[in-house]
């Protein structure tokens, strides 16, 4: 199941978001999304998880959580539309 995290705090890294994923089952990959030109982070970022059921207990358990001051928004991550971007 891929999760789409957004509301991140800046100093939130790729290893804190699988941390924080893996309380609820095994994460396959947790990627925080960088700025290519500041190498800062965008405030956004994708968990991968093996288990739908893991995943949507985590979804619940984190939406509106709040993480280093801000609430994160957790939802199913929508699959990439063809030509955008």
């Amino acid at each position: 199941m891929n999760i789409y995290v957004s509301n991140l705090s800046f100093h939130t890294t790729s290893e804190d978001l699988k941390t924080l994923f893996s309380k609820f089952g095994e994460v396959t990959s947790a990627k925080v999304i960088m700025d290519k030109m500041t190498d800062r982070s965008r405030g956004f970022g994708f968990v991968e998880m093996s288990s739908e059921e893991n995943g949507k207990e985590a979804m619940t358990a984190l939406n509106n959580k709040e993480i280093e001051g801000r609430a994160l928004s957790v939802s199913i991550a929508r699959e990439k539309e063809a030509g955008s971007g």
